[in-house]
């Protein structure tokens, strides 16, 4: 596959640029274990962004009802148009996933420009879809499963943890791209779900994830204290008051626990328990 990717970009003049995340999947093992992990049926249809050349988007309408590639190069839509032409049950579509519209679907398969990895993650959360099977850089996904207390857990982990169950299927090695990126990648498995923990205000909640996580070796007094004006904007207590506020309306356990050693569930207690001063 990569003798034919090659030369077809050759032929058309393209040059893939690895600051823009245009790195092809060559490895046809690695094409066929995203395809088999994202479970499609001729009922399923599938979004594929950054289609590239097409060499995974010909494997999905191989055993998927339709496919939506999204593609943003004007250039690499040619040769996906070209690459395959006779396949009825491929849609193509030129344009930037993070600001157009997407038509309807219940599953993604995607190489993801890593650059843009997480912007792409939270606007598809917010969509109505089953399943997606992801490639990431390798060190994206590890973030998305760590655990608490370990070196990668943070905001993202909170957050998605909150959204979907993930799982960490494979890691690639930078061999399987044309071209290769200086990292490893991983294939991530995503399936959208109702939140394992209730939160009352979600926008108080993602204000609190990340203010903590901005001294996530603090314990959670502090934490709250130092960053009290960034979860509540619009609040007019002094610091004293602020201290009494967190002191009040947390229970000890929390308050003297350190932010990174928090589970997600406790990051949900937190803000139920921060009613707005």
């Amino acid at each position: 596959m990569l003798k034919e990717t090659r030369r077809t970009l050759r032929e058309k003049e393209i040059w893939l640029k690895r600051r823009l995340g245009q790195n092809q999947v060559i490895d046809t093992s690695v094409l066929r274990k995203m395809v088999e992990y994202a479970e499609l049926t001729k009922n399923d249809v599938v979004l594929e962004i950054g289609a590239g050349a097409g060499n995974l988007t010909a494997m999905l309408a191989d055993v998927a009802g339709t496919v939506i590639a999204v593609e943003r190069d004007k250039k690499l839509i040619d040769i996906l148009g070209e690459n395959l032409r006779g396949r009825t049950n491929v849609k193509i579509i030129l344009g930037d996933v993070l600001r157009m519209e997407l038509p309807i679907f219940n599953k993604i398969v995607s190489n993801l420009p890593f650059s843009i990895s997480s912007e792409i993650t939270f606007k598809l959360l917010g969509l109505n879809f089953g399943l997606a099977v992801l490639m990431f850089q390798k060190e994206f996904a590890e973030r998305l499963v760590a655990q608490p207390s370990s070196e990668n857990y943070g905001r993202l982990t909170v957050n998605i943890y909150y959204r979907a169950k993930v799982e960490l299927l494979d890691e690639v090695p930078p061999s399987a791209f044309f071209p290769p990126p200086k990292v490893s990648a991983a294939i991530v498995r995503l399936r959208p779900r109702q939140p394992p923990f209730a939160v009352k205000d979600e926008k108080l909640f993602s204000n609190v994830v990340r203010a903590l996580f901005q001294h996530r070796n603090q314990l959670v007094r502090n934490a709250l204290l130092h960053s009290f004006s960034e979860i509540f904007p619009e609040s007019k207590m002094t610091r004293a008051e602020a201290r009494t506020f967190i002191d009040t309306a947390l229970p000890g356990k929390l308050l003297k626990a350190r932010v990174i050693e928090l589970a997600p569930e406790d990051f949900g207690e937190i803000t139920n328990s921060l009613t707005s001063p």
